[in-house]
C-alpha cells in the first residue's frame, strides 16, 4: 500500500468540501485513510473544519484520532463537543486513552463525560485509572487484559478467555491470578493447546513473569521493557493484586516524549516547549538558561580583567582565548553525554563510577596531549609564537580537557544520585562551567610559566 502523503491541496480540497457540506465525498476520501493520518490533517485544519470533521466521520476513527492529535488541537476540538458526544468517542477507547482526554477537560465536565458512558464497567476502570498520578506505570496502564484463575481447569480457562478477549483489542499475555487477584504468573498458549482440557492451570502455568508496581516511574517501566523486550508488561498494586497493563504504544510515547525533553535539557531550555508555543513560554523556558550563560561570561570577563597586565607583555595569549573555552565546553559536553546516556541505559552501575571517572581522565589526557601537540606545531609556525608560549598554551590546553573531562562525568552522575535529571548537566551547565574553568586555568597555568 502506497503510503498517504499529506499535501496543501489535499488540504485545501477537504476545506471547500467542508464549507460546501460534500459530506458524502468527505466521507469516501477519507474512508480509507489511517486515523493517525486523519489526525496529521486535522492538526493542520482550523478549529471548526476540525470538528465538523469529528462529528462527520464515524466514531470507531475518530476515538482513535483524537488520541493522536496534538493536545492544543484535541482541546479545543474537545471545547466544541456536548459531553455526550465526547462520552461516544470514549466508549470506542481502551481505558488508558480514555483516562487520558478525560484528565484534560475541565474539572466541571468529567462527572458529566463520565456518567454519559454507556458501559458502566468501562467507566468504572476509568475513574480507577484517574486516580492514579500520570507520571506512573498506574497513570500509563490500561484495564484491558486477559487474566484467568490458577484453580479453573483448561477448558474453563478457554471459555473465559473467549469472552475477556472480546474487550481486548491485541492479546499479548495470559495473566494467572490467585482467589485474591494477585499476580502468580504467565500462561503458555502452546501449553494451553497442547494440554488435557481437564487439568488444572496451576499445574502449567509459568510462575516466572516481569511486572512493575502501579507507582513506579515511566522511564524505568520503559528501561524494564526494552530491556527484556517485551510487547506488555502487567501492573500490580501495593499488595500484589494485578491491575492492569502497559503496551508497547505507550512505552514508545514515553521514550518519545523523555528523548524531547532531554534534548530541550541540553539545549538549555528548562520546560517542556514546542514552536508554536507563546512568546511567553518560550521565554520563561529559555531564558534562565541564557542568564546562566551570561554569568558564566561574566565571570569569565572577570577573570580576564585580573590578568589584563598579562596583555601588555603577551598579548598573543589573548587570541586563544577562544580556544580554551570551545575545547573545554566541547570535552564537556561530549563526556557527560556519554555519561548521560549511559545512566538512562542502566549500563553504568553504581560500583563503575570510580572507573568510569578514571577512565574519562585518561581519555581526556591522551585527547589533550594529542590537541596540544597540533597545537604547538599550527602556533609556532602559523602564528610566530615562540616556543616557551606554544609550550605553556599546550600545557593549559590538556590541563584544560583532562578538567572538562572529569567535571563532564562527575556531573551527570552527581546529578543522578540527587534524583536529578543528568541530560540538564549536557547543554549550559557543563559549557558554562567549563568556559569560566577554562579561562581560570589558562591563565593561572601562564602566570606561573611565563611569569608575568
Amino acid at each position: 500500500m502506497t503510503p498517504f502523503k499529506l499535501t496543501e491541496e489535499f488540504i485545501a480540497e477537504i476545506e471547500q468540501l467542508i464549507d460546501n457540506r460534500q459530506d458524502a465525498s468527505i466521507t469516501s476520501m477519507l474512508a480509507e485513510v489511517h486515523y493517525a493520518d486523519v489526525a496529521e490533517l486535522m492538526n493542520d485544519l482550523d478549529e471548526d473544519h476540525a470538528t465538523y470533521l469529528i462529528k462527520l466521520l464515524d466514531t470507531e476513527k475518530t476515538s482513535e484520532t483524537l488520541t493522536e492529535l496534538d493536545e492544543d488541537v484535541r482541546e479545543a476540538i474537545l471545547g466544541n463537543l456536548s459531553a455526550k458526544e465526547i462520552a461516544g468517542e470514549l466508549n470506542e477507547l481502551d481505558t488508558d486513552d480514555a483516562a487520558d482526554i478525560i484528565g484534560e477537560l475541565p474539572k466541571g465536565m468529567v462527572q458529566e463525560v463520565i456518567s454519559e458512558l454507556e458501559d458502566r464497567e468501562h467507566a468504572k476502570d476509568i475513574v480507577d485509572l484517574l486516580r492514579y498520578d500520570e507520571n506512573s506505570a498506574g497513570g500509563l496502564m490500561a484495564k484491558e487484559l486477559v487474566k484467568v484463575n490458577e484453580n479453573w481447569n483448561v477448558l474453563t480457562c478457554v471459555k473465559e478467555m473467549r469472552a475477556q478477549a472480546e474487550n481486548v483489542t491485541r492479546v499479548h499475555s495470559i495473566y494467572v491470578v490467585d482467589d485474591e487477584g494477585k499476580l502468580k504468573g504467565r500462561l503458555s498458549l502452546k501449553d494451553l493447546l497442547t494440554t488435557s482440557t481437564k487439568a488444572n492451570i496451576k499445574d502449567v502455568y509459568i510462575p516466572k513473569v516481569d511486572y512493575v508496581n502501579v507507582n513506579e516511574r515511566p522511564d524505568e517501566v520503559a528501561r524494564i521493557m526494552t530491556k527484556y523486550d517485551l510487547e506488555a508488561i502487567p501492573v500490580i498494586d501495593e499488595i500484589g493484586r494485578l491491575v492492569g497493563r502497559i503496551t508497547i504504544d505507550d512505552i514508545v510515547d514515553v521514550i518519545r516524549e523523555e528523548a524531547e525533553k532531554d534534548y530541550q535539557l541540553a539545549a538549555g531550555i528548562s520546560q517542556d516547549v514546542e514552536a508554536d508555543d507563546s512568546i511567553w513560554q518560550l521565554t520563561r523556558a529559555r531564558l534562565p538558561w541564557l542568564f546562566i550563560g551570561m554569568m558564566g561570561g561574566i565571570g569569565a570577563a572577570s577573570i580576564i580583567n585580573v590578568y589584563e597586565g598579562a596583555f601588555v607583555k603577551f598579548p598573543i595569549l589573548l587570541a586563544f582565548i577562544p580556544l580554551m573555552q570551545a575545547t573545554a565546553g566541547n570535552v564537556g559536553v561530549q563526556s557527560s553525554a556519554i555519561v548521560v546516556q549511559g545512566l538512562a541505559n542502566d549500563t553504568i552501575k553504581k560500583g563503575e563510577i570510580l572507573g568510569r571517572l578514571g577512565k574519562e581522565l585518561l581519555l581526556g589526557l591522551v585527547n589533550g596531549v594529542a590537541l596540544a601537540a597540533i597545537f604547538i606545531l599550527i602556533s609556532h609556525f602559523g602564528f610566530n609564537t615562540t616556543y616557551m608560549v606554544s609550550f605553556t598554551i599546550g600545557i593549559a590546553l590538556v590541563t584544560v580537557v583532562v578538567n572538562a573531562a572529569v567535571i563532564g562525568t562527575f556531573i551527570p552522575i552527581f546529578l543522578h544520585k540527587r534524583g536529578i535529571d543528568p541530560a540538564i548537566a549536557t547543554g549550559p551547565f557543563i559549557t558554562t562551567s567549563n568556559d569560566v574553568l577554562g579561562i581560570l586555568i589558562y591563565f593561572t597555568i601562564a602566570k606561573h610559566i611565563l611569569n608575568f
